[in-house]
């Protein structure tokens, strides 16, 4: 099969005829092999009726799922991922602001260019003032910080994947805004990135708030840990708790040697449990020790998970003969 089309929604059931019509004019226009999965967020509205509807009308290409409840968009990317049985992956929204008309030319780029992924760019939207500003700093500090430069549109919900991508990805939590720096961490770095069209929502209203942003933050940070110091957290902890720990310790050492100093001298002194100073060492040292325990506790959970040598091998060579 060439595409899969995942689609998650959440009381999307206005869109969902006219999207898929859509979608079924640009397969056959081109000739693709596909299939079409919904993967209903736990809509309230009648979007799962309407997708049974479509469902009965052409059983070959669609295929779905129904949370009983609201779980997020990470949770239904990651189900229709595990759906998935098409040689590229597609994804996008239901509600109509990402077009069908750019599958053929995100299948080339995989299929022909060789990407791993290709992330759309929405470059001229259709949002007001208070959505893409914050949006424009997110991007940036997301490409800052996954150290994938040529993207300026993380969170577009328009993307095509090789499908060994979305099967050695876990999508959890508010993650699929990062779904590029998951790729990347799981060692596919032949990421691109092609201008998409956007379309003005035109049913129901956007499912997103401005908190998504203050999660995003978050979200990035988690991934940075983990990607980073997720196999070795000692590097870090005890790096961090080595360095506050010496540090606090020669602050109490010269606290010590100034008061000897004034002593010898004939100079007047204060006690050293008298200087604020003293203390300030020892909630330094303190913390050191905290944080180096700390180090070694994220060493002990590492080396019981046994994932700890999970690695992923692309390719393997072995021309020895076999007996």
């Amino acid at each position: 099969m060439d595409i899969s089309v995942v689609i998650p929604l959440y009381n999307e059931e206005e869109s969902l005829p006219e999207l898929y019509a859509w979608i079924q004019r640009v397969m056959k226009a081109n000739g693709f092999s596909y299939e079409v999965i919904f993967v209903d967020d736990g809509s309230t509205d009648r979007s799962f009726d309407v997708i049974r509807k479509l469902a009965d009308d052409d059983p070959e290409h669609i295929r779905a799922a129904s949370f009983r409840r609201n779980y997020g968009k990470s949770p239904a990317l990651n189900t229709g991922f595990g759906m998935a049985r098409g040689n590229v992956v597609i994804t996008m929204d239901a509600d109509l602001q990402d077009s069908p008309d750019e599958i053929p030319e995100l299948y080339r780029m995989i299929t022909e260019d060789g990407y791993d992924l290709v992330s759309g760019y929405k470059k001229k939207r259709y949002d007001p003032l208070s959505k893409t500003i914050p949006t424009k700093l997110f991007n940036a500090t997301a490409r800052k910080v996954s150290g994938i430069r040529n993207l300026h549109d993380f969170n577009c919900g328009l993307k095509a994947y090789r499908r060994a991508v979305v099967k050695h990805i876990e999508v959890y939590g508010d993650m699929h805004r990062y779904i590029p720096y998951l790729a990347k961490l799981a060692g596919f770095s032949r990421i691109g990135e092609k201008v998409v069209h956007h379309q003005a929502r035109k049913y129901g209203k956007t499912k997103f708030g401005l908190d998504r942003f203050v999660n995003g933050y978050l979200d990035l940070m988690t991934l940075w840990f983990t990607g980073k110091f997720g196999r070795k957290p000692m590097h870090l902890f005890g790096l961090l708790g080595s360095f506050m720990f010496v540090l606090g310790f020669i602050a109490v050492a010269l606290v010590g040697i100034l008061k000897l100093y004034a002593m010898n001298h004939g100079q007047h002194y204060i006690l050293v449990t008298d200087s604020p100073y003293f203390y300030l060492s020892l909630v330094l040292m303190l913390l050191g020790s905290q944080l180096f325990l700390a180090g070694f506790i994220g060493e002990l959970v590492v080396r019981n998970s046994p994932k700890r040598n999970d690695y992923e091998i692309e390719e393997t060579i072995d021309l020895t003969s076999k007996d």
